[in-house]
């Protein structure tokens, strides 16, 4: 089988081109996959995270897969950040310290995804600079999304996750997968609502709402990320199942794609020429409000 691989950017149309993909192979098994990437003009380097473990689970059913045609700069890319060295590649030295680097880490790795979680974004340079209060908050935020990868999808297959920073662009760019059951059918099954893909994500999104039980707190990752990104003009994106949700400068956009993404993919975008420094509003003092 051959497959031609458009562009892929870290936007809604990126993601389309990656459920295609999914929808086209999903079936394969003991096959030749040769992934055409001649009019691959540009890849996001993030969105690896998503094209990673798409083809993770093709090469677990036993499928033998190869990266054709790839453009120079393209590879380039794809070769500083570690992606490409698990496809017959080398990596390439990042001598400039923009790449995040590509994961894919078994869920009883949360020990090591901290640390990695810690030195490859929390400590960046490029962050926005925060009070010690919500640093830790913003910190249990980005856990919160990987434990939920881990306790609420079931996912056998591990957590994929890469970033860059773009310094043109002003921008710090961090994706995390997972190829477990969705957020729709986590909800279904834990609430008994039966929403739409894009209504599932929204729903996940609110602060109150929650499928975890018991003493466990659920739901504030997404919300707080969302009101850091609101302040900082960055944005948030959520792929699962048919569904796509965005945030961006205080406005959601939901929609549907045309096929289903097996699992959950969640991107930040953090813009890093953002100068404001901030702080949870119970840490400001009188002398700060006035």
């Amino acid at each position: 089988m051959r497959h031609s691989l458009s562009e892929i950017r870290h936007n809604q149309a990126g993601f389309e081109a990656l459920v295609c993909l999914d929808a086209q192979t999903k079936d394969c098994f003991l096959d030749d996959i040769t992934i055409d990437m001649n009019t691959t003009s540009w890849f996001d380097a993030d969105v690896c995270a998503a094209f990673g473990a798409l083809l993770y689970r093709l090469g677990q059913r036993l499928n033998t897969i190869t990266l054709a045609n790839i453009r120079p700069d393209v590879e380039n890319i794809l070769s500083k950040n570690g992606f490409l060295s698990h496809y017959g590649r080398e990596n390439v030295p990042d001598r400039w310290g923009t790449t995040i680097s590509y994961q894919r880490l078994d869920v009883k790795d949360d020990r090591y995804f901290a640390g990695y979680i810690e030195t490859k974004l929390i400590q960046r340079p490029e962050m926005p600079a925060m009070s010690p209060g919500l640093l830790k908050k913003f910190r249990e935020s980005i856990f919160e999304i990987c434990s939920n990868a881990v306790l609420h999808s079931r996912t056998e297959m591990g957590i994929f996750s890469c970033g860059q920073f773009f310094p043109k662009r002003n921008t710090l760019d961090f994706t995390v997968t997972d190829l477990g059951i969705g957020i729709r059918q986590n909800v279904k099954e834990n609430t008994g609502l039966d929403l739409t893909p894009e209504g599932a994500i929204a729903w996940a999104t609110q602060g109150c709402n929650t499928t975890k039980r018991g003493q466990i707190p659920g739901g504030l990752g997404l919300k707080l990320l969302g009101e850091f990104i609101d302040l900082n003009g960055g944005r948030i994106q959520i792929v699962s199942d048919a569904g796509y949700w965005q945030r961006e400068d205080g406005k959601t956009i939901t929609t549907r794609l045309s096929q289903p993404f097996p699992g959950t993919v969640v991107s930040l975008e953090i813009n890093t020429a953002d100068t404001k420094s901030y702080a949870l509003s119970s840490e400001l003092s009188e002398a700060n409000i006035f």
